[in-house]
């Protein structure tokens, strides 16, 4: 009978320790149907998840850059900076007031987007991987040189007037679903298969783990790290892209502190901050549990200052359980 207990304990501990995450969102949401009735409503959910495709798609990104061990601050920024330039491309017509304003078709607008996004991306990689800066340095100059360099680009204001086939990306559905949530749903299998299916996600993997001992296997490190980078890059200039098609306009100040809600996602997500842990299912449920706790304390009537408090106190204690998860290891 001890035994038998024992042996219960330990595999409802595997099993808390492995899907934890996705019992606290399913609790939560029974809880938030339980409290406000609104929540429920299928309006709701499709907002909540529409909502939660922006910082989503982010998340996933720097979910590779922390399974390597490193860490992306520069998503906010490259938003800003990717969005104005992708505005300018997709506008009605060309601005006498805004320099750099070009009127092209959307399918280019939109491949020259992702195409900055993936470069600034490559930047980011190289810096960390041939400057041998460290990640949390060379993304903050990123972070600062983007923001910098979006207000520049605009001279600080807006870009709006743009095409209606372009803002119908962000506003429009597909069979009753909004495109944002499709496109968030197949840029997370792309991501799952790539981290968890192919060699590169090994390598990631493995570099996470034990920098040296991958080098030792003959795994181009270097080379995996400008990769991780650009794809983060990637994911950030597709998400920019929905958002100002969402938004119908370009802005130097969107993204301001996006990369906090990624990196809080992907925590809660499980990913270890010391590397060589991290899945893409589980960031979708930790983006899920941040855009829920969002609408929820929305419906709640709770103040926004408590809402940041209330997130700050998610992220410190996601980190501490990382922490000792990896202390019993």
């Amino acid at each position: 009978m001890i035994k038998q207990k024992q042996i219960k304990r330990l595999s409802l501990g595997a099993f808390m320790s492995k899907y934890g995450i996705v019992v606290i969102f399913v609790a939560l949401c029974i809880l938030m149907s339980i409290v406000s009735p609104a929540f429920r409503t299928m309006r709701n959910v499709t907002n909540v998840v529409r909502q939660v495709s922006i910082i989503g798609i982010v998340s996933m990104g720097v979910t590779f850059a922390i399974i390597t061990g490193g860490i992306d601050l520069s998503s906010g920024s490259i938003i800003a900076l990717v969005s104005v330039v992708v505005a300018s491309l997709t506008q009605n017509a060309v601005n006498p007031d805004q320099p750099l304003s070009f009127v092209v078709p959307i399918v280019v607008g939109i491949a020259v987007a992702i195409l900055l996004g993936f470069l600034l991306g490559s930047v980011n990689g190289s810096l960390v991987a041939y400057g041998k800066i460290p990640p949390f340095i060379a993304t903050l100059g990123m972070m600062t040189v983007a923001r910098g360099a979006a207000a520049l680009f605009t001279g600080g204001r807006p870009v709006g007037d743009l095409k209606e086939t372009f803002t119908y990306i962000g506003t429009g559905r597909i069979i009753g679903i909004p495109i944002p949530i499709w496109i968030y749903i197949i840029m997370a299998i792309i991501s799952h298969i790539l981290l968890s299916k192919t060699k590169f996600g090994r390598h990631v993997f493995a570099i996470g783990g034990n920098e040296q001992a991958a080098r030792i296997c003959g795994i181009s490190v270097e080379k995996t790290l400008v990769k991780v980078y650009a794809y983060a890059g990637l994911l950030t200039a597709v998400s920019a892209v929905l958002l100002t098609a969402r938004t119908s306009a370009g802005n130097p100040t969107y993204g301001v502190a996006y990369e906090l809600d990624a990196i809080t996602a992907t925590v809660i997500g499980g990913t270890s901050l010391s590397g060589g842990v991290g899945s893409i299912p589980f960031c979708v449920v930790g983006a899920l549990i941040i855009g829920v706790l969002n609408n929820s304390m929305d419906l709640l009537s709770v103040n926004a200052y408590w809402q940041q408090i209330v997130k700050g106190v998610i992220i410190v204690v996601a980190v501490m359980i990382d922490a000792r998860k990896q202390t019993r290891k």
